[in-house]
């Protein structure tokens, strides 16, 4: 529980720094008086304020977002509550936001979006330079997992085990990963795998039905030959002399032909004593093991009982380092995919080809965070990338009080030649404001209903 709170700390913390810093970088270089750099809403805890120059630099007392309080000429009703009311000090006119050029003005309101757009891009560039491409080489079905297909993906059910994935979309695959990509990412309104048996498959699901494609990709599993990658310590099969680098080919006198055949005998065997048939330099050894009983999540999430034996697959990927330029270019294709993927879910809750359910708030990312930290800094890097995406996407939502709605304002006035009036401005704040209240309502209760498994 600490490690999650901590971890949704740093995530929150350190992107909300990240976009208000941009506000607040472009906001000084215009020349734009800035009263109070914060992190949270609301009026400043007193004993965490300090005043350095002409601003304040406060954490707020309320823990959601953040915000850079600029001299206005108008103190929007939207706003002003958020950001500690308005501010007593007097400002030089040319110093104020208004006074400032709309084009001058729409590159202070975007600055935020482009430094979380710009910190993901960063961090995903550092994780390719530091650990290469991971390739996984095999385009060879190992099974489908029919359970976990939706309903759309039926088809798969067609493949057999041991037939290869050709192409996609009519663009030729190489490994699993352009196989998984390919499957989530074509923006046609079908998936169409053509097979080496030269058969095709066929799955009509929208581009905008991400969950679906992510399940249909899901379903789809790998070959994997039965060769042993990693033995766990102080488990049956340590304790029986299996080793890494030892091929299974045969469990209780059933030839096992890759590794989910493995899987299933142990699975369905916690407590019977096996004799376990490994092939290791050229000689042919057996074993008794006795799978312990363990659990793992089923198709409909709930856990269920099976036996293992504390040994991992041999996944046989294959690591290719990349330059730095090489690394910077990766980067940005993983911004560009995960942008992409972010405006398809947003567009799919939108015609209600994602459940609504599926919107998480704090409480969801701080148990995403707690996990990812204990996955290792990778992974936890990896995270906090995906979500300043996250933020940068949502932020760019034509609701006004987010940095959307603040910029159509600005367009607007650039096509009208003058500010759109007070009053309409107070409406649709109010309105994107309730808006908002809903959403994070939303999010609230769905993740309260996870909490206790609803």
């Amino acid at each position: 529980m600490l490690l999650t709170i901590l971890a949704l700390i740093v995530v929150l913390g350190v992107l909300i720094f990240v976009h208000e810093a941009g506000h607040f970088v472009a906001a000084k270089l215009a020349g734009i008086y800035v009263h109070r750099f914060s992190l949270g809403l609301g009026p400043p805890v007193p004993w965490l304020t300090f005043r350095r120059g002409e601003t304040e630099y406060s954490i707020s007392w309320l823990p959601l977002g953040g915000y850079v309080k600029m001299a206005s000429r108008e103190e929007d009703i939207g706003s002003s509550a958020l950001e500690g009311g308005a501010p007593a000090v007097q400002v030089p006119p040319d110093r104020v936001f208004e006074a400032k050029p709309v084009l001058v003005r729409m590159v202070v309101i975007l600055a935020g979006v482009a430094m979380n757009a710009l910190f993901a891009w960063a961090v995903f560039a550092f994780l390719a330079y530091k650990n290469g491409r991971q390739i996984d080489p095999v385009t060879t079905v190992g099974r489908v997992v029919a359970e976990a297909a939706p309903p759309e993906a039926v088809a798969l059910n067609q493949i057999r085990p041991g037939t290869g994935i050709l192409r996609i979309n009519g663009d030729t695959v190489q490994s699993w990963d352009e196989i998984v990509s390919a499957m989530v990412n074509t923006n046609q309104p079908e998936v169409r795998l053509d097979l080496s048996n030269g058969s095709t498959v066929v799955l009509p699901i929208h581009p905008d039905a991400l969950e679906q494609r992510l399940k249909a990709a899901q379903a789809l599993q790998p070959f994997r030959t039965p060769v042993v990658g990693q033995v766990l310590p102080d488990k049956p099969a340590a304790r029986a002399g299996i080793e890494e680098g030892d091929t299974i080919v045969a469990v209780n006198g059933r030839p096992v032909q890759q590794w989910y055949d493995l899987l299933e005998l142990l699975q369905a065997s916690a407590g019977e004593p096996l004799k376990v048939e490994v092939a290791r330099s050229g000689r042919r050894l057996a074993f008794d093991v006795t799978p312990y009983l363990d659990s793992m999540p089923g198709p409909d999430g709930k856990p269920r009982p099976v036996g293992r034996i504390g040994v991992a697959v041999g996944t046989g990927f294959i690591s290719e380092p990349l330059t730095l330029g090489s690394a910077v270019v990766e980067g940005w294709s993983a911004t560009i995919r995960s942008s992409t993927q972010i405006v398809r879910t947003v567009r799919g809750l939108f015609t209600g080809r994602i459940s609504g359910n599926t919107v998480g708030g704090p409480i969801l990312i701080g148990q995403l965070a707690g996990e990812s930290a204990r996955l290792g800094l990778d992974t936890f890097l990896g995270f906090m990338a995906l979500i300043s995406i996250n933020l940068a996407i949502l932020n760019l939502l034509p609701i006004p009080v987010l940095d959307g709605g603040q910029f159509l304002f600005l367009l607007a006035e650039a096509v009208f030649r003058r500010p759109l009036p007070m009053k309409l401005r107070e409406r649709l704040t109010t309105v994107g404001l309730v808006l908002i209240i809903l959403l994070m309502g939303l999010a609230f209760s769905n993740d309260i209903r996870r909490l206790i498994g609803g």
